[in-house]
């Protein structure tokens, strides 16, 4: 029997096709796929598809439209071997990283991908980005997913999706998953690191997990950032965490001010956590005095995680209610492979 594929559709470029005469972009049936795309009638797998009543820009999603599309894979998930999620690349780092926190005890793969260009550009990334991922989604060995988790597929490389950020807003190279590398190549094989891929051996059903705290707040320091600045963030009413973006491997100033602020945070029973700005590496408060002097205060690590999986992942342990007492742990924990 043939692998059945859910083909999901939020929104976003590769939905759409330009008209020949106006050359405006316009949303396509996604229930007629397989007229604009035959190549798909090649795959050998079995493909129905869903979308949102109203696809949206990527630039509006947020946890509601997580929810939904957990919900959508919660009510197909024991009817279809793999799901395949189109999506705006704008913010497609943090819905992936988002589902792979929401989606406990997964054993199926939830493969994310979008494109730069249309589906009817000439030359478009959208068809390589939709079939292989399709293919992805339908890889099995013994009956069994050989993707067992949330990944992202773009230009050739499939990666985990709370370990992606999109890198560049006009190359067909969009993504980038700098401290992990790529579960799966596309070549003229399909070749899969299988030792890096995650491990799924229990028998457990999957748990959705629909109630997400955005409680939260991203400062990004800055040489300039002021003590106004950072007072009149913390004082945020009803902020619960707050994920600061350091400098290299988790430094910031030792200016009385910011560390007065940030200890008073905490004592309030915000949580803090350090990300590195930079693009690739890790958070190592111990390497340096300015990192010494926010561990010492209570300061969580992010170690070398994306500031999209911090963010969801933050999210999602609120909505859990974690206890204080175990928040830290859990969090410098990885739970989905997000943390090296």
């Amino acid at each position: 029997m043939k692998p059945q594929i859910l083909l999901i559709y939020t929104g976003g470029t590769i939905g759409m096709m330009k008209d020949p005469i106006t050359g405006t972009l316009q949303a396509f049936d996604f229930a007629a796929l397989l007229d604009k795309i035959p190549e798909l009638n090649l795959l050998d797998c079995a493909i129905d598809t869903v979308s949102f009543e109203t696809p949206i820009d990527s630039s509006n999603m947020n946890p509601s439209h997580w929810v939904s599309i957990a919900t959508i894979i919660e009510e197909n998930y024991k009817t279809h071997d793999g799901f395949v999620v189109l999506h705006g690349s704008d913010t497609m780092s943090y819905t992936a990283s988002a589902l792979s926190f929401m989606l406990e005890n997964l054993s199926k793969p939830v493969i994310f991908t979008g494109s730069q260009l249309p589906i009817g550009d000439l030359r478009t990334d959208a068809k390589e980005n939709l079939i292989t991922s399709i293919q992805i989604a339908a890889l099995q060995n013994n009956k069994s997913a050989v993707v067992k988790e949330v990944g992202l597929y773009f230009e050739y490389k499939l990666y985990r999706g709370n370990r992606t950020t999109k890198i560049n807003a006009e190359h067909f190279e969009a993504f980038a998953s700098l401290n992990f590398p790529a579960l799966l190549t596309s070549g003229v094989h399909l070749t899969v690191n299988h030792e890096l891929l995650h491990k799924h051996y229990s028998q457990v059903p999957l748990v959705v997990h629909k109630t997400l705290d955005p409680n939260i707040v991203l400062i990004k320091l800055f040489p300039g950032t002021t003590t106004v600045i950072l007072q009149s963030i913390l004082e945020i009413p009803n902020l619960k965490a707050c994920v600061i973006e350091t400098y290299g491997s988790g430094n910031a100033t030792t200016e009385g001010w910011f560390l007065e602020g940030i200890q008073n945070a905490i004592a309030k029973g915000i949580y803090i956590i350090n990300v590195t700005q930079c693009a690739g590496g890790s958070v190592y408060m111990r390497k340096y005095q300015t990192g010494k002097h926010l561990e010492k205060i209570g300061v969580i690590s992010g170690k070398d995680m994306t500031t999209e999986s911090a963010i969801t992942k933050i999210m999602y342990m609120l909505g859990l209610q974690i206890p204080q007492n175990m928040f830290k742990t859990v969090f410098e924990t990885s739970i989905r492979g997000e943390i090296s």
